[in-house]
C-alpha cells in the first residue's frame, strides 16, 4: 500500500511539519507514505507507481482546478483525500470579496475527492453547512513532532513575565492586535517576544515604537527553544483553521491566551484562555489583570492533553486509509 501525498507548499510550515511527524509515525511502514511536490499550477498530474490512496495537501484555488481534475481522472478507482490547511469561516470573512466566486471554486475541488478532511471540529462544521456531506466529512486535528516540547521544563514566577507569539507576520495572526493591546497598558512587568518574520514586519515594528517591553526575535528556527524562553502563549488570530503554536505549547506546558477563531476554540475546549474581545482594548484589559501565578498551574494537564492529540491523530489517520482501502477493494472485486 502506497500513500502519496501532493504538497504544493515549499515551506517547512505546518503542513510540511505534519507531514514529516505522520511518516515518522508510520514506523516500518514509512516506506508507504510517498510526499510528491507539486508546483502550483502545473497542469499535469505526477505518475504515481503502486497508488493505494493519493492525499492532496494542495491549495484550492483556480490556478490549481486543472491539476485536481485531472488527478480524479487519472487516478478514477483511486481513493482520492484533501485536507483543507487553509480555509475556514472566518477566513472567509476577513479575506473574501466575492463569496459566490469562492464557494463556487471550493464546491467544485471538493466534490472531486472522495474525502475532505478537516483539520478542527470548527472548521468541520462549517465544511458540513456549506461544502461537504457529512458522509464525506472527517476530522483529524494535525499534529507535529512534540518530543522537544513535552522536553522543556515548567516555568517557575520570576521577575517579569515574558509572553511569546510564534508565527509568520501576517494580518491573520493578529501580531498587530496584541502589540496595540500591550501598548495601551500599563503595565511594566510583562514583555512580549515576537518570533517570526512575514510581509507585516515594517507594520509590526512602526506599531510597537520604541517600547522596550517588545522584543522582535526573528525567525525560530526551533520553536521549541523559543519557547523555552515563554512564561505564556499568545494567540490573537483573526482565523486559525486548527492553530499547531496551541498544541506545541500544551505539549510544553505552557499557558494559551487565544482568540476563539475558528479551530482555536477548540484550544479553548481544551484548556487555553479565551482573551474575549480580540481587539487592542479587549488585550489590554485582559493584560492589566493578568496574574502569571494563577494561569501556570495545570501543566500536567496540559501536557496530557497534547499527548491525548498524538495519539488520536494516528488512530485517525490509520482508521481513514483503512477503511478507504477496504472500500476499494470491494470496489474492485465488484468490478
Amino acid at each position: 500500500m502506497t500513500v502519496y501525498h501532493l504538497v504544493d507548499d515549499a515551506s517547512f510550515g505546518g503542513v510540511n511539519r505534519m507531514l514529516d511527524h505522520l511518516t515518522r509515525m508510520a514506523g516500518q511502514n514509512a516506506a508507504g507514505h510517498q510526499i510528491v511536490r507539486i508546483k502550483r499550477g502545473q497542469l499535469s498530474p505526477p505518475r504515481l507507481a503502486g497508488v493505494s490512496h493519493v492525499v492532496s495537501h494542495l491549495s484550492i484555488c483556480w490556478k490549481n482546478m486543472p491539476l485536481i481534475t485531472a488527478l480524479r481522472a487519472r487516478y478514477a478507482g483511486v481513493p482520492l483525500i484533501h485536507v483543507e490547511h487553509s480555509y475556514s469561516e472566518r477566513f472567509v470573512t476577513a479575506r473574501v470579496e466575492n463569496r459566490d466566486r469562492f464557494e463556487t471554486l471550493l464546491s467544485a475541488a471538493y466534490a472531486l475527492f472522495d474525502k475532505v478532511v478537516a483539520v478542527s471540529w470548527q472548521q468541520g462544521q462549517w465544511l458540513a453547512r456549506k461544502f461537504v456531506s457529512e458522509d464525506r466529512l472527517e476530522v483529524i486535528e494535525p499534529c507535529v513532532a512534540l518530543d522537544a516540547f513535552f522536553a522543556l521544563p515548567d516555568r517557575l514566577p520570576a521577575g517579569k513575565t515574558v509572553i511569546g507569539a510564534i508565527g509568520r507576520f501576517d494580518m491573520q495572526k493578529g501580531f498587530d492586535i496584541l502589540i496595540e493591546g500591550l501598548r495601551k497598558s500599563d503595565r511594566q512587568d510583562i514583555e512580549l517576544h515576537l518570533f517570526g518574520c512575514g510581509e507585516q514586519e515594517k507594520q509590526l515594528r512602526k506599531l510597537a515604537g520604541q517600547d522596550p517591553r517588545i522584543v522582535f526575535c526573528g525567525y525560530a528556527e526551533s520553536p521549541a527553544a523559543a519557547m523555552s524562553t515563554c512564561d505564556v502563549i499568545a494567540m490573537p488570530s483573526r482565523f486559525e483553521p486548527y492553530g499547531l503554536v496551541a498544541l506545541e505549547a500544551m505539549a510544553a506546558g505552557r499557558p494559551v491566551i487565544a482568540s476563539d477563531a475558528d479551530g482555536l476554540a477548540g484550544h479553548i475546549e481544551n484548556g487555553a484562555i479565551n482573551v474575549g474581545d480580540n481587539t487592542p482594548d479587549g488585550w489590554r484589559h485582559f493584560l492589566d489583570g493578568l496574574e502569571f501565578r494563577t494561569i501556570r498551574p495545570g501543566e500536567a494537564s496540559r501536557r496530557k492533553q497534547a499527548r491525548d492529540a498524538e495519539q488520536r491523530f494516528a488512530k485517525r489517520w490509520l482508521h481513514l486509509l483503512d477503511v478507504l482501502a477496504e472500500d476499494t477493494q470491494q470496489f474492485q472485486a465488484a468490478a
